[in-house]
């Protein structure tokens, strides 16, 4: 299986990605020679690494119909250059839990569900190519 994003050239330094029926725009600040329609790609990433998790920890407080809400996260990435990078990633979650332990029990179990902190834990090929004209 694969999942698959077409990313398309907007205007001058912005992107729209699409996924599915889903369209988001990437841009750079002003301050980096952007326009600042839509988030960079590192926070994208920050975004796709938090709403991963999220939605598997939702998914475990459904299902164990937990006394736990008011769920909120921070996704904290921490810039390292040359290469520019992130050289730490932290999510913080935020929730209202009747019992701490069960949520201490379904963070951890949410984790292990997430692609994203699956794939960011460890390294993964990656290259880049260009495609040939249609």
């Amino acid at each position: 299986m694969q999942i698959q994003v077409k990313i398309d050239q907007m205007g001058p330094s912005t992107a729209e990605a699409a996924a599915r029926t889903h369209r988001v725009l990437v841009d750079r600040p002003v301050e980096k020679g952007g326009e600042d329609r839509g988030m960079m790609g590192g926070e994208y990433l920050l975004t796709g690494l938090g709403g991963c998790f999220m939605s598997n920890l939702l998914a475990a407080i459904r299902a164990r119909e937990a006394d736990i809400g008011n769920v909120h996260l921070e996704v904290n990435g921490t810039l390292a250059a040359a290469p520019s990078r992130f050289s730490a990633i932290e999510v913080v979650v935020y929730a209202q839990a009747a019992d701490r332990a069960l949520l201490e029990k379904l963070v951890e179990m949410a984790d292990r569900a997430c692609i994203s902190s699956n794939t960011l834990r460890q390294a993964v090929p990656l290259t880049f190519r260009i495609a040939q004209p249609a």
